[in-house]
């Protein structure tokens, strides 16, 4: 089992823990549409520390946008494998050729 995938287990125990004591609680209490906006927060503030060439503050940063997003997986009930899958099925095809099997629109 990955890092991810324990940090994923983690998430998925405090789905149902009191909210006054899980900081993942509370996220998730909150709804998915306030984890979604927490997880482009995040990511904001990861590209900010990319942009001013910040490799610590990126990489404080980059874990935080990976647990924001967990946290956002799992508000949504979309397993960490379910989104490694598609990376798999997307390996060894060029970047390119991948977006040109996406549908339009």
């Amino acid at each position: 089992m990955s890092l991810l995938h324990d940090l994923e287990a983690t998430i998925l125990a405090r789905k149902d823990a009191d909210p006054d004591t899980s900081w993942t609680a509370k996220l998730l209490a909150k709804g998915p549409e306030k984890c979604a906006e927490k997880f482009g927060e995040e990511a904001i503030e990861a590209i900010i520390e990319a942009a001013k060439g910040n490799k610590a503050g990126l990489a404080s940063e980059g874990a935080d946008v990976l647990y924001h997003f967990l946290v956002m997986l799992a508000a949504r009930d979309v397993a960490l494998d379910d989104v490694l899958k598609v990376l798999a099925e997307r390996q060894g095809l060029s970047g390119i050729a991948e977006k040109a099997t996406r549908p339009k629109g």
